[in-house]
């Protein structure tokens, strides 16, 4: 297959941990995890972070058909599923996949929370739209939608987490976030799921000064993507899930630091779109 078909990724919320809006992050943006990904005609949105609002917002009032990746459940990563109006809409459907929760866990167990007295007025009953739950296993390879090919591994974070490669019209994205590195170990699961891809959005949380201070809190650094970047022959790196009190001046500084190690990547901001 030639390269013309559309495919390409926007940003909609590039934080960690917590959202954190205002004038010292305008530049690079305040909300969490949500990624909007567009093979041709089909959409796949990746994770539910505040930043689904977003994405909700511009749709203006549209319904969709869309496939929802789910890297793991913890909050930053889904509390904007109560504000995604779209679900609103009996047109919309959407098939929700995830892969790293146990029995009796499940991914409409754990968002149904977020939709119960007396966290929310918005009820299960307002979800209009179809939705359908899909259970994997990680290390299993997808097919969500015709000629989209989605492979999966585990990551290392506490609770679990998925790490995914999106691979359409002969080209790579891959989402690896919210996992942490053994320093001088490189994680074989990694690797092998971003081996030559196009794109890779890694979870850069911390830099290697900071690391020491948050083993075991399940995050990485952007010097540990540089490592795995280069060691898997990645063209394009991303600097993304942003340590909450990292302000825009921290992120510059990490923005040049990050060009004279590996000339061409880029840091995460809202708004931004690369096509591989």
């Amino acid at each position: 297959m030639g390269q013309s078909a559309e495919f390409s990724l926007r940003f909609w919320g590039v934080r960690g941990s917590i959202a954190c809006p205002g004038p010292e992050t305008v530049r690079y943006g305040g909300n969490t995890s949500c990624l909007e990904v567009r093979c041709g005609p089909h959409l796949l949105i990746l994770d539910a972070g505040t930043g689904l609002r977003g994405f909700d917002h511009a749709l203006d009032g549209a319904a969709i058909d869309a496939d929802l990746l789910m890297t793991h459940t913890h909050l930053d990563h889904v509390c904007g599923w109560p504000f995604f109006t779209a679900l609103t809409r009996p047109e919309t459907r959407l098939t929700a996949w995830s892969g790293h929760l146990k029995a009796p866990h499940t991914l409409e167990s754990v968002l149904d929370r977020f939709l119960r007295d007396p966290v929310t007025p918005v009820r299960r009953e307002t979800l209009a739209a179809t939705i359908a739950w899909k259970t994997f296993t990680m290390g299993d390879t997808l097919e969500p939608r015709p000629g989209v090919t989605v492979r999966t591994a585990p990551l290392n974070h506490p609770n679990g987490a998925t790490g995914y490669r999106i691979e359409y019209d002969g080209r790579s994205i891959c989402y690896i976030t919210d996992t942490e590195h053994v320093p001088d170990e490189p994680d074989r699961n990694v690797l092998e799921l971003i081996a030559g891809a196009d794109i890779v959005v890694y979870d850069a949380t911390y830099t290697d000064a900071e690391f020491p201070k948050f083993v075991t809190w399940g995050h990485s650094t952007w010097q540990e993507g540089v490592r795995l970047c280069d060691a898997a022959g990645v063209k394009t790196y991303v600097v993304f899930h942003h340590d909450p009190s990292h302000n825009d001046d921290t992120m510059d500084g990490i923005a040049a630091e990050l060009e004279q190690a590996r000339p061409g990547s880029v840091i995460a901001r809202e708004g931004m779109v690369l096509i591989p």
